[in-house]
């Protein structure tokens, strides 16, 4: 169930939110389950000074479909499955695993949502930016394992249309509208790419960069 229309900016969703939270008599809690391996400000310094810095390649030839997703993971879950029990409050799930309740705190616009349909599995790093970032020469296999990575920092649930605006772009045109998530969006990112040795862009690293500025730890 929507609080507020998708066509609503940023701003106007969380005061969409907080309106529509009070008049049903529910209190929003911004609690969320953080994805794994994000990293301290200095180790995400210390990553980003060593990733290699050149330019976008093979844009052109970029296909989802060459990075599978999503894969079972346990049982009759998937990957979307399984981030969304990871990453909401009170989530119930049918025998095919599918949610069938629960509440999702979007860090990237501060909304919540209580319906799954209205939350897409946003990949932080997103697969078209990774192909043109050195994902195209590698492996099916290896293309695989990064779509559904869910150790990295790579995987996190937030509102579905966001994720649609955000879609292949990187930090350099694209931030989160909570401003006080800038700084972990910049060590989740940094953290996925180092892990992958994938390259940056000169944009894209000076914008990493301010973010993590603003981290104090």
């Amino acid at each position: 169930m929507r609080l507020f229309p998708r066509s609503l900016t940023p701003r106007a969703l969380v005061a969409g939110l907080s309106a529509g939270v009070l008049a049903l008599g529910l209190l929003a809690s911004p609690a969320q389950a953080a994805p794994t391996g994000i990293p301290s400000k200095a180790t995400a310094q210390t990553y980003l000074n060593s990733l290699t810095v050149a330019a976008e390649a093979n844009a052109g030839t970029y296909d989802r479909d060459l990075f599978p997703h999503w894969i079972t993971i346990s049982g009759t879950c998937n990957t979307r499955e399984t981030v969304l029990k990871r990453d909401g409050t009170n989530v119930v799930t049918s025998s095919a695993c599918a949610a069938t309740s629960g509440s999702w705190y979007s860090p990237y616009d501060g909304a919540t949502w209580t319906a799954a349909s209205d939350v897409d599995i946003d990949h932080v790093v997103p697969l078209a930016e990774a192909w043109r970032s050195g994902a195209s020469a590698w492996t099916t296999s290896k293309r695989q394992s990064f779509a559904n990575d869910l150790t990295r920092p790579q995987l996190i649930a937030v509102t579905d249309n966001v994720n649609q605006s955000k879609s292949d772009q990187d930090p350099s045109t694209w931030q989160p509208s909570v401003t006080s998530y800038r700084c972990t969006y910049a060590k989740m990112w940094i953290a996925v790419k180092y892990y992958w040795a994938l390259n940056l862009q000169s944009s894209e690293k000076t914008a990493l960069q301010t973010s993590l500025n603003t981290c104090s730890s």
